[in-house]
Protein backbone atom coordinates (compact mmCIF):
# COMPACT_ATOMS: atom_id res chain seq x y z
CA UNK A 1 0.00 0.00 0.00
CA UNK A 2 1.34 3.49 -0.81
CA UNK A 3 2.48 5.73 1.72
CA UNK A 4 -0.55 8.78 0.45
CA UNK A 5 -3.65 5.96 0.31
CA UNK A 6 -3.17 6.53 3.78
CA UNK A 7 -3.68 9.99 4.83
CA UNK A 8 -7.40 10.08 4.25
CA UNK A 9 -7.74 7.43 7.02
CA UNK A 10 -5.75 9.79 9.59
CA UNK A 11 -7.83 12.84 9.73
CA UNK A 12 -10.15 11.97 12.63
CA UNK A 13 -10.68 8.97 14.71
CA UNK A 14 -12.96 5.80 13.72
CA UNK A 15 -16.23 6.23 13.96
CA UNK A 16 -18.40 3.26 15.05
CA UNK A 17 -21.63 4.15 13.58
CA UNK A 18 -19.99 4.73 10.54
CA UNK A 19 -18.37 0.90 10.34
CA UNK A 20 -20.28 -1.64 8.01
CA UNK A 21 -21.29 -4.52 9.68
CA UNK A 22 -24.38 -5.18 7.09
CA UNK A 23 -22.72 -8.01 5.55
CA UNK A 24 -22.59 -10.12 8.50
CA UNK A 25 -26.36 -10.45 8.31
CA UNK A 26 -27.21 -14.13 6.44
CA UNK A 27 -28.62 -15.04 3.68
CA UNK A 28 -31.47 -16.70 2.47
CA UNK A 29 -30.27 -18.93 0.18
CA UNK A 30 -26.03 -20.11 -0.43
CA UNK A 31 -24.39 -18.22 -3.18
CA UNK A 32 -26.02 -19.21 -6.26
CA UNK A 33 -22.90 -18.46 -8.84
CA UNK A 34 -21.14 -21.52 -6.51
CA UNK A 35 -24.02 -24.06 -5.30
CA UNK A 36 -26.45 -25.89 -7.81
CA UNK A 37 -28.47 -28.33 -5.83
CA UNK A 38 -26.23 -28.15 -2.69
CA UNK A 39 -23.06 -29.36 -4.44
CA UNK A 40 -20.25 -26.81 -5.86
CA UNK A 41 -20.41 -25.73 -9.19
CA UNK A 42 -17.81 -28.61 -10.72
CA UNK A 43 -16.14 -25.95 -12.81
CA UNK A 44 -15.08 -23.81 -10.37
CA UNK A 45 -14.07 -26.77 -8.21
CA UNK A 46 -11.83 -27.47 -10.65
CA UNK A 47 -10.25 -24.17 -10.94
CA UNK A 48 -10.04 -23.65 -6.91
CA UNK A 49 -8.09 -27.41 -6.62
CA UNK A 50 -5.58 -26.50 -9.44
CA UNK A 51 -4.97 -23.03 -8.01
CA UNK A 52 -4.54 -25.10 -4.58
CA UNK A 53 -2.23 -27.70 -6.36
CA UNK A 54 -0.12 -25.06 -8.19
CA UNK A 55 0.36 -23.25 -5.09
CA UNK A 56 1.49 -26.89 -3.25
CA UNK A 57 3.69 -27.42 -5.95
CA UNK A 58 5.61 -24.23 -5.94
CA UNK A 59 6.46 -24.78 -2.20
CA UNK A 60 8.64 -27.48 -2.84
CA UNK A 61 8.12 -30.05 -0.60
CA UNK A 62 9.65 -33.01 0.35
CA UNK A 63 7.55 -35.67 -2.08
CA UNK A 64 6.77 -37.40 1.10
CA UNK A 65 4.45 -34.57 2.12
CA UNK A 66 1.08 -34.85 0.10
CA UNK A 67 -2.01 -32.80 0.26
CA UNK A 68 -4.32 -33.82 2.70
CA UNK A 69 -7.25 -32.40 1.43
CA UNK A 70 -8.45 -28.94 -0.53
CA UNK A 71 -11.62 -26.93 1.23
CA UNK A 72 -13.41 -24.29 0.44
CA UNK A 73 -14.68 -22.77 3.82
CA UNK A 74 -15.54 -18.80 5.29
CA UNK A 75 -18.83 -17.28 4.47
CA UNK A 76 -19.24 -18.24 0.71
CA UNK A 77 -19.21 -22.09 1.96
CA UNK A 78 -22.34 -20.39 4.24
CA UNK A 79 -25.28 -18.74 4.72
CA UNK A 80 -23.48 -15.66 5.67
CA UNK A 81 -21.83 -15.08 2.45
CA UNK A 82 -21.96 -10.77 0.88
CA UNK A 83 -20.25 -9.10 -1.70
CA UNK A 84 -17.32 -8.64 0.33
CA UNK A 85 -16.47 -12.44 0.98
CA UNK A 86 -13.79 -13.81 -0.07
CA UNK A 87 -13.25 -17.35 -1.24
CA UNK A 88 -11.57 -19.08 1.65
CA UNK A 89 -9.49 -21.71 -0.08
CA UNK A 90 -7.39 -23.38 2.80
CA UNK A 91 -4.63 -26.90 1.66
CA UNK A 92 -4.73 -29.31 4.67
CA UNK A 93 -1.36 -30.61 5.20
CA UNK A 94 -0.26 -33.33 7.62
CA UNK A 95 1.65 -31.73 9.85
CA UNK A 96 3.09 -34.72 11.56
CA UNK A 97 5.33 -35.16 8.37
CA UNK A 98 7.01 -32.06 9.07
CA UNK A 99 10.54 -32.25 10.61
CA UNK A 100 9.90 -28.86 12.07
CA UNK A 101 6.31 -27.83 12.10
CA UNK A 102 6.46 -24.45 14.06
CA UNK A 103 9.20 -23.21 11.97
CA UNK A 104 7.31 -24.29 8.57
CA UNK A 105 3.94 -23.07 9.52
CA UNK A 106 5.85 -19.26 9.65
CA UNK A 107 6.89 -19.82 6.05
CA UNK A 108 3.72 -21.88 5.03
CA UNK A 109 2.36 -18.44 6.60
CA UNK A 110 4.93 -15.90 4.64
CA UNK A 111 4.41 -17.71 1.44
CA UNK A 112 0.43 -17.44 1.59
CA UNK A 113 1.08 -14.16 2.34
CA UNK A 114 2.76 -13.39 -0.47
CA UNK A 115 0.91 -14.78 -3.01
CA UNK A 116 -1.99 -13.45 -1.50
CA UNK A 117 -0.49 -9.84 -2.06
CA UNK A 118 1.00 -10.85 -5.12
CA UNK A 119 -2.33 -12.34 -7.08
CA UNK A 120 -5.79 -11.37 -7.36
CA UNK A 121 -7.76 -13.84 -9.03
CA UNK A 122 -11.47 -13.73 -9.48
CA UNK A 123 -14.50 -16.17 -9.56
CA UNK A 124 -17.65 -14.99 -9.82
CA UNK A 125 -16.45 -11.80 -8.70
CA UNK A 126 -14.60 -13.01 -5.57
CA UNK A 127 -11.24 -13.12 -5.10
CA UNK A 128 -9.31 -16.11 -4.09
CA UNK A 129 -7.05 -16.00 -0.29
CA UNK A 130 -5.24 -19.38 0.18
CA UNK A 131 -4.23 -20.52 3.88
CA UNK A 132 -2.00 -23.65 4.48
CA UNK A 133 -3.76 -25.61 7.93
CA UNK A 134 -2.91 -28.50 9.45
CA UNK A 135 -5.41 -31.35 8.81
CA UNK A 136 -5.76 -31.77 12.52
CA UNK A 137 -5.91 -27.95 13.10
CA UNK A 138 -9.60 -27.26 15.05
CA UNK A 139 -11.65 -25.61 12.07
CA UNK A 140 -14.22 -23.68 13.51
CA UNK A 141 -16.92 -22.75 10.47
CA UNK A 142 -20.42 -23.29 9.32
CA UNK A 143 -19.43 -24.72 6.38
CA UNK A 144 -17.19 -26.68 5.21
CA UNK A 145 -16.68 -28.74 1.38
CA UNK A 146 -14.03 -30.86 0.20
CA UNK A 147 -12.93 -29.77 -3.21
CA UNK A 148 -10.77 -33.06 -3.29
CA UNK A 149 -13.92 -34.92 -2.63
CA UNK A 150 -16.45 -32.95 -3.86
CA UNK A 151 -18.44 -33.20 -0.70
CA UNK A 152 -19.74 -31.69 2.39
CA UNK A 153 -17.44 -32.21 5.14
CA UNK A 154 -19.72 -29.62 7.60
CA UNK A 155 -23.13 -28.78 5.51
CA UNK A 156 -24.33 -25.39 6.83
CA UNK A 157 -27.71 -24.72 7.80
CA UNK A 158 -29.62 -21.38 8.48
CA UNK A 159 -30.35 -20.52 12.45
CA UNK A 160 -31.36 -17.39 14.28
CA UNK A 161 -28.78 -15.86 15.54
CA UNK A 162 -28.78 -12.56 18.14
CA UNK A 163 -25.67 -10.24 17.24
CA UNK A 164 -24.33 -7.49 19.48
CA UNK A 165 -23.50 -5.23 16.67
CA UNK A 166 -22.84 -2.46 19.21
CA UNK A 167 -20.13 -4.55 20.98
CA UNK A 168 -18.34 -5.32 17.98
CA UNK A 169 -18.46 -1.69 15.98
CA UNK A 170 -16.84 -0.45 19.55
CA UNK A 171 -14.30 -3.06 19.67
CA UNK A 172 -13.81 -3.24 15.46
CA UNK A 173 -13.50 1.20 16.11
CA UNK A 174 -10.74 0.54 19.12
CA UNK A 175 -8.77 -1.91 17.05
CA UNK A 176 -8.81 0.34 13.71
CA UNK A 177 -7.60 3.63 15.76
CA UNK A 178 -4.53 1.20 17.20
CA UNK A 179 -3.66 0.93 13.39
CA UNK A 180 -3.98 4.50 12.89
CA UNK A 181 -1.82 4.91 15.52
CA UNK A 182 1.07 2.73 14.71
CA UNK A 183 1.27 4.59 11.53
CA UNK A 184 1.56 7.84 12.98
CA UNK A 185 4.97 6.26 14.23
CA UNK A 186 5.66 5.31 10.90
CA UNK A 187 4.73 8.57 9.70
CA UNK A 188 7.07 10.53 12.16
CA UNK A 189 9.89 7.66 10.74
CA UNK A 190 9.68 5.34 14.06
CA UNK A 191 9.88 2.56 12.01
CA UNK A 192 11.13 0.04 14.21
CA UNK A 193 8.57 1.06 16.71
CA UNK A 194 5.99 0.82 14.13
CA UNK A 195 7.46 -2.85 12.84
CA UNK A 196 7.30 -4.21 16.81
CA UNK A 197 3.48 -2.74 17.35
CA UNK A 198 2.53 -3.50 14.29
CA UNK A 199 3.91 -7.25 14.60
CA UNK A 200 2.31 -7.44 18.37
CA UNK A 201 -1.16 -5.88 17.76
CA UNK A 202 -1.04 -8.76 14.29
CA UNK A 203 -0.44 -11.31 17.07
CA UNK A 204 -2.88 -9.63 19.41
CA UNK A 205 -5.66 -9.82 16.86
CA UNK A 206 -4.81 -13.58 15.80
CA UNK A 207 -5.38 -14.83 19.73
CA UNK A 208 -8.54 -12.52 19.94
CA UNK A 209 -10.11 -14.36 17.36
CA UNK A 210 -8.82 -17.87 17.86
CA UNK A 211 -10.07 -16.78 21.71
CA UNK A 212 -13.48 -15.97 20.62
CA UNK A 213 -14.08 -19.11 17.82
CA UNK A 214 -13.08 -21.86 21.16
CA UNK A 215 -15.71 -20.20 23.57
CA UNK A 216 -18.83 -18.99 21.45
CA UNK A 217 -17.97 -20.11 18.13
CA UNK A 218 -18.13 -18.35 14.14
CA UNK A 219 -20.30 -15.73 15.72
CA UNK A 220 -18.44 -14.35 18.92
CA UNK A 221 -17.84 -10.88 18.80
CA UNK A 222 -14.47 -11.94 19.09
CA UNK A 223 -14.89 -13.56 15.52
CA UNK A 224 -16.91 -10.85 13.87
CA UNK A 225 -14.80 -8.13 14.92
CA UNK A 226 -11.84 -9.82 13.01
CA UNK A 227 -14.50 -10.10 10.09
CA UNK A 228 -15.08 -6.22 10.03
CA UNK A 229 -11.49 -5.62 10.05
CA UNK A 230 -10.99 -7.56 7.15
CA UNK A 231 -13.93 -6.15 5.21
CA UNK A 232 -13.26 -2.66 5.74
CA UNK A 233 -9.08 -3.38 4.53
CA UNK A 234 -7.98 -2.56 8.26
CA UNK A 235 -6.01 -6.12 8.20
CA UNK A 236 -4.51 -5.37 5.37
CA UNK A 237 -3.22 -2.22 6.06
CA UNK A 238 -1.62 -3.43 9.17
CA UNK A 239 -0.14 -6.20 6.94
CA UNK A 240 1.03 -3.35 4.46
CA UNK A 241 2.03 -1.25 7.51
CA UNK A 242 4.56 -3.85 9.02
CA UNK A 243 6.05 -5.25 5.61
CA UNK A 244 7.13 -0.89 5.15
CA UNK A 245 8.18 -0.59 8.22
CA UNK A 246 10.39 -3.80 8.27
CA UNK A 247 11.50 -2.47 4.52
CA UNK A 248 12.32 1.20 6.06
CA UNK A 249 14.04 0.09 9.39
CA UNK A 250 16.43 -2.08 6.95
CA UNK A 251 17.36 1.02 4.73
CA UNK A 252 19.97 2.65 3.96
CA UNK A 253 19.65 6.43 2.46
CA UNK A 254 22.22 7.49 -0.21
CA UNK A 255 24.55 10.16 -0.34
CA UNK A 256 23.75 11.39 -3.42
Amino acid sequence: MKLNAWQEFLEELVDPSEINVVSLNQKDTLNLDFWKRDELDSKIGEVLYSIAKKFFQSLKLDPAIKIVDVILTGSLASFNWSSASDIDLHILLDFSKLSDPELVEDYFRQKTSNWNHKHKILIKGFEVELYIQSSTEPHYALGVYSIKDDRWIKKPSKFNVKIDYNSVRKKAAGLMERIDNIYDEFAEGKYKKAKKLSDRLMEKIRKYRRGGLEKDGIYSVENLVFKVLRRNDYLQKLSSLRIMSYDKSMSINGSH
